[in-house]
């Protein structure tokens, strides 16, 4: 078994394509072909399903798969630990991370690529915190930022960063009509929330269930920044964690009002492998946690259930 023939495999995965795997890999499309039938022949069981065009993986694919995508990523944690004692940290740090924290994983990104200059970071926003976890566990990610669910972080790192608080969003006239900042008023307004499929728009709806209130926005997104400019016309308010917005700037034409009980709070950790040992990736990402929140503190490990 050669690394090579990992790598096709994996980039066939990626691509859903043997033209476009043969690209990623700058070989032709027959060597593709053949180096992934050595393979399947060498591990007597077919992986790929084929027809006209690619099908998808068989089960034994699948499984082979997610041992590629280790084997590859052991092999570049090696060259990593190599090329640190030689130069320094080099590669890519790929982080995702769920709508709500596109904002603030700036705070952690931005540490780190100035603290390791020879690190390229790729930042993938806008996933579902399950999302996030399947493609930690298939190696596809480093590292994520994600509403913290106990079930789902068996046999993971996490480290909590920190509680969401919520508090609304107006234009200044908008503030002057409200007349007390309470929920009931507030949730009276014209509404631009998180979309109703995305965690903290849930975290939302199930703590004001809980008061016996109910949120009904006239629009929905599932971008901070559409979010933000729809409140920055005059005409639509919206309900945000605070921590959202610090990362942002000023935001002259926007008020920020805490609002009265109940308190509205949620949690956001991140989330990596626990590989023994730990990748020096891993290693530089959890001192820049540690250095940028003070306050983290672990949530789970490996040993788990």
């Amino acid at each position: 078994m050669m690394l090579r023939q990992l790598e096709y495999l994996v980039a066939l995965a990626n691509e859903r394509h043997f033209a476009h795997a043969a690209d990623e890999c700058s070989v032709s499309q027959p060597a593709l072909s053949e180096g992934i039938r050595k393979l399947e022949k060498e591990l007597g069981t077919p992986l790929v399903r084929r027809g006209h065009a690619f099908q998808g993986f068989t089960v034994e694919g699948e499984a082979v798969l997610k041992w590629a995508r280790k084997l590859l990523k052991d092999q570049e944690s090696l060259k990593q630990e190599i090329s640190v004692l030689q130069e320094g940290l080099r590669g890519t740090l790929r982080v995702g991370t769920v709508p709500a924290a596109s904002s603030t994983v700036a705070i952690l990104t931005d540490k780190f690529a100035r603290t390791h200059p020879d690190v390229t970071v790729n930042v993938q926003a806008g996933l579902h915190s399950a999302d996030i976890l399947r493609r930690i566990r298939n190696y596809e990610l480093d590292a994520g930022l994600i509403y913290a669910e106990p079930e789902d972080l068996a046999g993971l790192l996490v480290y909590r960063l920190y509680s969401e608080e919520h508090v609304l969003l107006t234009s200044v006239d908008m503030l002057d009509c409200l007349g007390g900042a309470t929920w009931q008023k507030a949730l009276e307004l014209p509404l631009c929330l998180l979309d109703s499929s995305l965690r903290g728009r849930q975290v939302l709806e199930q703590r004001l269930a809980q008061e016996g209130l109910s949120v009904s926005p006239r629009i929905e997104c599932d971008s901070i920044v559409t979010l933000l400019a729809h409140v920055a016309t005059g005409h639509w308010a919206s309900i945000v964690p605070k921590q959202w917005l610090p990362p942002l700037g000023q935001l002259p034409e926007i008020m920020i009002t805490k609002l009265d009980d109940p308190v509205v709070t949620s949690q956001i950790s991140i989330v990596m492998e626990d590989g023994n040992p730990q990748t020096l990736m891993s290693q530089a990402l959890t001192k820049v946690i540690f250095d940028t929140f003070p306050t983290t503190e672990p949530a789970s490990s490996r040993h788990d259930k």
